[in-house]
Protein backbone atom coordinates (compact mmCIF):
# COMPACT_ATOMS: atom_id res chain seq x y z
CA UNK A 1 0.00 0.00 0.00
CA UNK A 2 1.25 3.45 -0.33
CA UNK A 3 1.93 5.82 1.66
CA UNK A 4 -0.99 8.30 1.21
CA UNK A 5 -3.26 4.91 1.23
CA UNK A 6 -1.60 3.54 4.71
CA UNK A 7 -2.49 6.89 6.52
CA UNK A 8 -5.85 6.81 5.23
CA UNK A 9 -6.28 3.09 6.31
CA UNK A 10 -4.64 4.25 9.84
CA UNK A 11 -6.88 7.34 10.12
CA UNK A 12 -10.18 5.50 9.49
CA UNK A 13 -9.67 1.52 10.73
CA UNK A 14 -9.66 3.08 14.78
CA UNK A 15 -12.85 4.65 14.84
CA UNK A 16 -14.48 1.85 12.24
CA UNK A 17 -13.75 -0.98 14.46
CA UNK A 18 -14.73 1.45 17.69
CA UNK A 19 -18.16 1.53 16.46
CA UNK A 20 -18.40 -1.63 15.23
CA UNK A 21 -17.59 -3.26 18.69
CA UNK A 22 -19.47 -0.39 20.09
CA UNK A 23 -22.71 -1.93 17.82
CA UNK A 24 -21.76 -5.43 18.81
CA UNK A 25 -21.76 -4.87 22.82
CA UNK A 26 -25.60 -3.01 21.98
CA UNK A 27 -26.88 -6.11 20.19
CA UNK A 28 -25.10 -9.14 21.12
CA UNK A 29 -26.48 -11.36 24.29
CA UNK A 30 -23.14 -11.60 26.09
CA UNK A 31 -22.68 -14.32 28.80
CA UNK A 32 -20.39 -14.65 31.93
CA UNK A 33 -19.45 -17.74 32.81
CA UNK A 34 -17.26 -18.24 36.07
CA UNK A 35 -16.21 -14.32 36.50
CA UNK A 36 -15.84 -14.93 40.13
CA UNK A 37 -12.68 -15.79 38.85
CA UNK A 38 -11.59 -12.55 39.04
CA UNK A 39 -12.39 -12.46 42.60
CA UNK A 40 -10.36 -14.52 43.74
CA UNK A 41 -7.72 -13.22 41.77
CA UNK A 42 -7.83 -9.79 43.40
CA UNK A 43 -7.88 -11.83 46.59
CA UNK A 44 -4.85 -13.15 45.45
CA UNK A 45 -2.70 -10.48 44.00
CA UNK A 46 -4.69 -6.97 44.68
CA UNK A 47 -4.19 -6.89 40.14
CA UNK A 48 -3.91 -9.56 37.76
CA UNK A 49 -3.07 -10.73 34.12
CA UNK A 50 -5.52 -11.34 31.80
CA UNK A 51 -4.49 -14.37 28.99
CA UNK A 52 -6.32 -15.18 25.81
CA UNK A 53 -5.49 -15.75 22.19
CA UNK A 54 -4.70 -12.81 19.98
CA UNK A 55 -7.78 -14.23 17.76
CA UNK A 56 -10.14 -13.15 20.37
CA UNK A 57 -8.90 -9.94 20.99
CA UNK A 58 -11.64 -8.17 19.45
CA UNK A 59 -14.72 -8.25 22.46
CA UNK A 60 -12.20 -8.44 24.96
CA UNK A 61 -13.29 -5.40 26.30
CA UNK A 62 -16.66 -6.75 27.17
CA UNK A 63 -14.65 -9.23 29.65
CA UNK A 64 -13.18 -6.78 31.75
CA UNK A 65 -15.27 -5.62 34.73
CA UNK A 66 -12.66 -2.84 35.99
CA UNK A 67 -11.57 0.95 35.03
CA UNK A 68 -7.84 0.27 35.37
CA UNK A 69 -7.09 -1.95 32.79
CA UNK A 70 -4.24 -1.90 30.13
CA UNK A 71 -3.61 -3.88 27.21
CA UNK A 72 0.02 -5.26 26.38
CA UNK A 73 0.64 -4.21 22.78
CA UNK A 74 3.62 -4.26 20.16
CA UNK A 75 5.16 -1.27 18.25
CA UNK A 76 3.82 -2.74 14.93
CA UNK A 77 1.98 -0.73 12.90
CA UNK A 78 -1.59 -2.36 13.42
CA UNK A 79 -0.98 -1.92 17.28
CA UNK A 80 -0.55 1.59 16.61
CA UNK A 81 -4.03 1.64 15.13
CA UNK A 82 -5.79 -0.97 17.96
CA UNK A 83 -4.13 1.14 20.74
CA UNK A 84 -5.91 4.24 19.14
CA UNK A 85 -9.19 2.75 19.35
CA UNK A 86 -8.76 0.92 23.04
CA UNK A 87 -8.41 4.58 24.32
CA UNK A 88 -11.48 5.10 23.07
CA UNK A 89 -12.92 2.92 25.34
CA UNK A 90 -10.88 4.46 28.28
CA UNK A 91 -8.49 1.08 28.45
CA UNK A 92 -4.46 2.27 27.87
CA UNK A 93 -1.26 0.31 26.41
CA UNK A 94 1.95 -1.05 27.52
CA UNK A 95 3.79 -0.77 24.56
CA UNK A 96 6.65 -4.02 23.90
CA UNK A 97 6.67 -7.44 22.94
CA UNK A 98 7.22 -10.22 25.52
CA UNK A 99 8.07 -12.53 22.53
CA UNK A 100 11.01 -11.01 21.28
CA UNK A 101 13.10 -10.96 24.26
CA UNK A 102 11.54 -8.00 25.59
CA UNK A 103 12.91 -7.55 28.95
CA UNK A 104 12.07 -4.01 29.27
CA UNK A 105 7.99 -4.55 28.21
CA UNK A 106 8.02 -7.21 31.12
CA UNK A 107 9.46 -4.66 33.72
CA UNK A 108 6.55 -2.33 32.48
CA UNK A 109 4.17 -4.10 32.38
CA UNK A 110 5.27 -5.35 36.13
CA UNK A 111 5.90 -2.04 37.44
CA UNK A 112 1.80 -1.20 36.32
CA UNK A 113 0.82 -4.35 37.80
CA UNK A 114 2.19 -3.19 40.75
CA UNK A 115 0.75 0.57 40.00
CA UNK A 116 -2.75 -0.53 40.39
CA UNK A 117 -3.16 -1.49 37.22
CA UNK A 118 -4.43 -4.72 35.54
CA UNK A 119 -2.76 -6.15 32.54
CA UNK A 120 -4.37 -7.81 28.80
CA UNK A 121 -2.03 -9.79 27.77
CA UNK A 122 -2.09 -12.29 24.13
CA UNK A 123 0.61 -14.45 24.70
CA UNK A 124 0.58 -16.20 20.98
CA UNK A 125 0.90 -12.52 19.81
CA UNK A 126 1.83 -9.91 18.60
CA UNK A 127 2.39 -12.40 15.34
CA UNK A 128 2.23 -16.09 16.67
CA UNK A 129 3.01 -19.01 16.52
CA UNK A 130 -1.14 -19.23 16.80
CA UNK A 131 -2.16 -20.92 19.91
CA UNK A 132 0.78 -20.86 21.54
CA UNK A 133 2.01 -19.35 24.39
CA UNK A 134 5.23 -16.86 24.39
CA UNK A 135 7.07 -17.42 27.95
CA UNK A 136 7.23 -13.30 28.57
CA UNK A 137 3.42 -13.84 30.80
CA UNK A 138 5.13 -16.09 32.97
CA UNK A 139 7.77 -13.99 33.48
CA UNK A 140 5.64 -11.32 34.53
CA UNK A 141 3.62 -13.39 36.61
CA UNK A 142 7.11 -14.31 38.66
CA UNK A 143 8.46 -10.79 38.94
CA UNK A 144 5.48 -9.81 39.88
CA UNK A 145 3.42 -11.80 41.88
CA UNK A 146 0.77 -11.04 40.17
CA UNK A 147 -1.93 -14.38 38.67
CA UNK A 148 -3.05 -15.29 35.48
CA UNK A 149 -6.34 -15.45 34.50
CA UNK A 150 -6.85 -17.15 31.38
CA UNK A 151 -10.01 -16.33 29.21
CA UNK A 152 -11.77 -17.18 26.12
CA UNK A 153 -14.50 -16.52 23.83
CA UNK A 154 -16.54 -17.38 20.93
CA UNK A 155 -19.66 -16.46 19.42
CA UNK A 156 -22.25 -17.01 17.13
CA UNK A 157 -22.87 -16.06 14.19
CA UNK A 158 -19.17 -15.22 13.53
CA UNK A 159 -16.62 -14.94 10.69
CA UNK A 160 -13.00 -16.04 10.84
CA UNK A 161 -10.28 -14.03 9.17
CA UNK A 162 -7.63 -15.39 6.73
CA UNK A 163 -4.80 -14.10 9.35
CA UNK A 164 -2.11 -15.67 11.24
CA UNK A 165 -4.28 -15.88 14.28
CA UNK A 166 -7.71 -16.41 12.56
CA UNK A 167 -9.12 -13.57 13.97
CA UNK A 168 -12.79 -14.81 15.31
CA UNK A 169 -15.20 -11.58 13.74
CA UNK A 170 -18.88 -12.03 15.88
CA UNK A 171 -21.81 -10.36 13.84
CA UNK A 172 -24.44 -8.17 15.58
CA UNK A 173 -27.53 -10.11 17.44
CA UNK A 174 -26.08 -13.10 17.71
CA UNK A 175 -24.62 -14.40 21.11
CA UNK A 176 -21.49 -14.44 22.86
CA UNK A 177 -20.05 -16.39 25.70
CA UNK A 178 -16.66 -15.57 28.22
CA UNK A 179 -15.39 -18.31 29.86
CA UNK A 180 -13.16 -17.07 32.83
CA UNK A 181 -10.21 -19.95 34.08
CA UNK A 182 -9.09 -20.13 37.49
CA UNK A 183 -6.01 -17.98 38.79
CA UNK A 184 -2.86 -19.25 38.13
CA UNK A 185 0.29 -18.13 40.60
CA UNK A 186 3.67 -18.36 39.26
CA UNK A 187 6.07 -18.71 42.64
CA UNK A 188 8.68 -15.73 42.79
CA UNK A 189 11.24 -18.92 43.18
CA UNK A 190 10.38 -21.06 40.40
CA UNK A 191 13.16 -21.84 38.33
CA UNK A 192 13.19 -22.55 34.76
CA UNK A 193 11.70 -25.92 34.37
CA UNK A 194 9.01 -24.66 37.00
CA UNK A 195 8.33 -21.64 34.55
CA UNK A 196 8.51 -24.10 31.65
CA UNK A 197 5.63 -26.45 33.23
CA UNK A 198 3.31 -22.95 34.06
CA UNK A 199 3.71 -21.90 30.74
CA UNK A 200 2.45 -24.79 29.09
CA UNK A 201 -0.41 -25.51 31.79
CA UNK A 202 -1.50 -21.75 30.48
CA UNK A 203 -1.33 -23.13 26.85
CA UNK A 204 -3.28 -25.82 27.15
CA UNK A 205 -6.02 -24.02 29.04
CA UNK A 206 -6.55 -21.33 27.05
CA UNK A 207 -6.68 -23.96 24.12
CA UNK A 208 -8.99 -26.20 26.43
CA UNK A 209 -10.98 -23.41 26.99
CA UNK A 210 -11.75 -21.78 23.35
CA UNK A 211 -12.38 -25.29 22.51
CA UNK A 212 -14.83 -25.19 24.80
CA UNK A 213 -16.41 -22.06 23.80
CA UNK A 214 -16.32 -22.97 20.32
CA UNK A 215 -17.75 -26.20 20.58
CA UNK A 216 -20.65 -25.22 22.27
CA UNK A 217 -21.07 -22.11 19.94
CA UNK A 218 -21.10 -24.71 17.22
CA UNK A 219 -17.90 -23.54 15.14
CA UNK A 220 -15.18 -24.77 13.64
CA UNK A 221 -12.50 -25.34 15.92
CA UNK A 222 -8.72 -24.19 14.95
CA UNK A 223 -6.26 -26.23 15.83
CA UNK A 224 -2.80 -24.72 17.46
CA UNK A 225 0.18 -23.88 14.75
CA UNK A 226 2.77 -26.34 14.78
CA UNK A 227 5.32 -26.46 17.58
CA UNK A 228 8.06 -25.20 14.98
CA UNK A 229 5.77 -23.09 13.02
CA UNK A 230 6.90 -19.51 12.35
CA UNK A 231 3.79 -18.36 11.05
CA UNK A 232 3.30 -14.69 11.29
CA UNK A 233 6.24 -13.88 12.02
Amino acid sequence: MNPIGQRIVESVAPSTVYWYIRFLGKTMRLEHRNREALARARELGGTYLFAFWHSRLLMMIFAYPGDRGLVLQSRHRDSRMLARMTRRFGVGAVFGSTSRGGMTAVREVVRRLKGGYDVAVAPDGPRGPRRRAQPGIIAIARLSGKPIVPLAFSARPSARLTSWDRSLVPFPFGRGRFVYGEPIVVDRRADRDEQERHRVALEEELNRLTDLVDTEAGIPLIQPAPLDSEEGR
